[in-house]
């Protein structure tokens, strides 16, 4: 069986090409790092370490690699052969291999009638969705009706911490031993492709928000609130009480909007929530607040990780979210220079306004109770 993966990064050779080993598949990764393409062509393995004490080694073997800026015929070549199709490139990235799948997928149909799955593993709501729009653009009508029933996009739910790192070795990527990816078979065209590891479900998206709205907001919530504190480190900002009591409440409130929500058993929800939480304070990974917190712009959209659940928690509950409104606040005061989404932020503040700004980052009414929550956290956190 061949597997094609978009993106040998971290997260690709580390989660998605780990799971596509274990389940028998050889992985062809396509990227344009020319260094990574050319040790994973030369070796043939990477070594896979498990984040924990354990610090168990597998090797990933059966794997090549195409460089599909300067070998962009071999790219399309592998995608038309492909059992499977994978992506973990970043939201922002999906768009720009959109050309190489649906030039894959028309030489394909040109050779045969087989059907194939192209799964985007993103943080986002509706990665393969996305990707599949951009894919289909290149396509003509007649091929649009061929193609709707013969090339499913299944989104997906992903989670598993793959923190940045630098290893002497460049193809050894370290990962934290849990993880979570599950499928929409709804989308499914053809047999369900049988990877170890994918959960199947006939409705993803409350699979998708409990994820987004725990391990994402928690995530950025340490983020946010440790650079604010001057704590260079996820793990050292779970260290400091006050931010880690801050943490705890914004996954309670975005707990309680999904429990009502989606009808999640409270028990095993908090289990859950619990679980994510001490995930963050793994000592074996040590991620920059400054990675973690990047691009604040998208991470402050109306319907990403820390405004969503919050306008949720306000709407069902009537009530202001305390935590996530701080959240919020610190993600508005995160001022990295490097960062150049977090500089227009600042920028817009300057210029604009601090209640302008949140209405046009996070489309929050200026005049709402929920701004009105957000400008006073703000504001004493600034002090």
């Amino acid at each position: 069986m061949l597997a094609v993966h978009f993106g040998a990064g971290n997260i690709g050779r580390g989660f998605i090409g780990n799971l596509l080993y274990q389940s028998g598949y050889e992985t062809v990764f396509v990227d344009v790092n020319e260094e990574l393409v050319s040790l994973l062509n030369e070796r043939k393995q990477y070594t896979v370490v498990l984040a924990d004490e354990s610090q168990q080694e597998q090797i990933i073997k059966n794997v090549s690699a195409v460089n599909s800026s300067t070998d962009a015929e071999k790219a399309v070549e592998m995608v038309a052969k492909a059992d499977l199709v994978t992506a973990a490139v970043g939201p922002n990235i999906l768009p720009f291999i959109a050309g190489t799948i649906a030039e894959g997928l028309r030489k394909r149909a040109a050779a045969s009638d087989s059907p194939l799955n192209i799964i985007a593993c993103e943080n986002m709501i509706g990665g393969s969705t996305l990707l599949k729009e951009k894919v289909f653009e290149k396509f003509n009508e007649e091929e649009k009706q061929q193609f709707e029933s013969r090339f499913g996009f299944p989104d997906a739910a992903v989670d598993r911490i793959v923190p940045n790192q630098s290893n002497e070795d460049k193809l050894m990527v370290k990962v934290e031993p849990f993880y979570e990816w599950a499928v929409d078979q709804t989308k499914i065209v053809g047999t369900k492709p049988d990877v170890e590891g994918i959960t199947y479900v006939d409705d993803l998206k409350p699979y998708i928000e409990r994820k987004l709205f725990t391990v994402n907001t928690g995530h950025a919530a340490a983020a946010y609130l440790g650079y604010h504190a001057g704590v260079p480190t996820i793990d050292g900002a779970m260290n400091n009480p006050e931010i880690k009591e801050v943490i705890e409440g914004a996954v309670k409130e975005t707990g309680d909007m999904l429990i009502s929500k989606y009808g999640f058993e409270r028990a095993a929800h908090e289990a859950y929530a619990a679980k994510i939480v001490n995930r963050f304070t793994n000592p074996y990974i040590s991620d920059e607040v400054t990675r973690v917190g990047r691009s604040p712009i998208r991470k402050l959209g109306p319907n990403d990780r820390l405004v969503s659940p919050a306008k949720q928690y306000h709407e069902l509950t009537g009530d202001i979210p305390a935590s996530l409104t701080k959240v919020i606040a610190a993600a508005l005061l995160y001022d990295y220079k490097e960062d150049p989404e977090a500089v227009t932020v600042q920028e817009t503040i300057a210029s604009k306004g601090l209640e302008q700004a949140i209405e046009a980052f996070t489309e929050i009414p200026a005049a709402s109770e929920l701004s009105k929550a957000i400008v006073s956290q703000y504001e004493n956190m600034k002090k």
